[in-house]
């Protein structure tokens, strides 16, 4: 693969020049005080991009898999009933992971490429008069499958059916891309990785705990060493981990919260949606269709597109990386074969997506697919000139 291509699968992501080189530094000791300089900015800056004021910030040595580990064991004990809605690859995994450390989970089936049935969900809760429910999953944005969920909408079930559980959000592939509101949507564990909004090599497992899930923990008995929160938690008081801290990657999630919160969090969430929805005209150009079903479920950090009947997508993706040296996803789980995806997150511009967006179509005509070549192109062309007239004008 030639290096100096962008890459377009959701994650990891491309990173910015700034963000390498802060990553790419000497061997410090991490036990000097020079490590909180590092260390503490991390943790304001994280707190910052979930838009909260109070949650607790913790960084793990893992990735967003291990986050859901955490977020689980720190606030649950074996035979507690979570409910989980099951509407991708990621919310699957999700759901096994609960099943292999002993959790209860009420499974609300939801066909690929629609949002969580929020209704379904209060009427879950409705039902569960004793409480048995101690925690309620919630995947923002299912990558699999391009489809983004209604957190605001879980909490209002939560609250409107009176009930105390958890919520748990798998933000990984929208938090730092996408509007995330953690004290406004009421969220109790929010996870996510470095990988994908952040702009950084996988490495990071990132959270944010709320006072109501902290509280939790004392009386959560599933095991934990690694994940143990109340260990990091005495670590960062003397401005250090309980073990060997990744002090490069953190340095790096130091200079790309700079970055993003410099740019501002608006900025930054509208430049994803003008770059997800000039895809989203070139497949319209192309004749093809998305996964996700409708307008209001479209992710602006990923595009799972839809090929024709009988047509392996998977082969769009092999015939990218192997003809012209650029990634593109492939489609995952149930819509394997079906689908191929183009990640537009993280360190993307609006040209860097043209590209991208002329390559999926030489590959497809190359295939033998009816498409024209330049047509979504064209479409995402004349789409950003004028969406990002409006963003200045506005930004006046």
């Amino acid at each position: 693969m030639n290096p100096q291509n962008p890459v377009f699968i959701p994650g990891p992501t491309n990173m910015p020049e700034a963000v390498r080189l802060a990553c790419h530094m000497p061997t410090m000791d991490h036990r000097s005080p020079a490590f909180a300089d590092i260390l503490h900015p991390c943790l304001d800056g994280v707190r910052h991009v979930l838009k909260s004021e109070s949650a607790e910030i913790f960084i793990f040595p893992s990735t967003g898999t291990g986050g859901w580990e955490a977020a689980l064991s720190n606030t649950l004990s074996p035979g507690d009933t979570v409910l989980a809605a099951r509407n991708g690859v990621f919310s699957h995994r999700w759901i096994d992971m609960c099943q292999r450390h002993g959790l209860d989970v009420q499974v609300v089936e939801v066909p690929w490429g629609r949002g969580i049935d929020v209704a379904a969900y209060e009427e879950a809760l409705r039902a569960d008069t004793g409480h048995s429910i101690k925690a309620v999953l919630a995947t923002h944005n299912e990558t699999a499958t391009g489809v983004k969920s209604d957190i605001a909408g879980v909490r209002r079930a939560l609250d409107a059916a009176g009930h105390p559980a958890l919520l748990l959000v798998d933000g990984v592939s929208s938090i730092g891309s996408m509007d995330f509101r953690f004290d406004e949507w009421g969220v109790d564990v929010a996870v996510t990785g470095s990988q994908k909004g952040f702009m950084l090599p996988a490495g990071l497992a990132i959270l944010g705990i709320s006072e109501k899930a902290v509280r939790a923990g004392a009386t959560a008995t599933l095991p934990r060493t690694y994940f143990d929160t109340a260990d990091m938690s005495k670590g960062y008081a003397a401005n250090a981990f309980p073990y060997t801290p990744p002090v490069g990657l953190m340095n790096g999630l130091k200079m790309s919260c700079g970055l993003l919160l410099d740019e501002g969090l608006e900025n930054v969430f509208a430049r994803h949606h003008r770059m997800a929805e000039g895809v989203r005209r070139a497949v319209d150009a192309w004749g093809l269709e998305l996964c996700a079903e409708t307008p209001e479920v479209y992710s602006d950090s990923v595009s799972a597109i839809r090929t024709p009947a009988g047509f392996d997508a998977t082969d769009i993706v092999t015939v990218a990386a192997r003809d012209y040296d650029m990634a593109f996803g492939v489609g995952l789980g149930e819509v394997a074969g079906k689908v191929f995806r183009i990640g537009h997150l993280g360190a993307l511009t609006d040209a860097m997506m043209l590209s991208g967006l002329g390559v999926a179509e030489m590959v497809m005509v190359d295939l033998g697919l009816d498409v024209t070549l330049g047509s979504g192109v064209a479409a995402a062309q004349d789409y950003y000139r004028h969406g990002n007239a409006q963003q200045k004008a506005a930004a006046e």
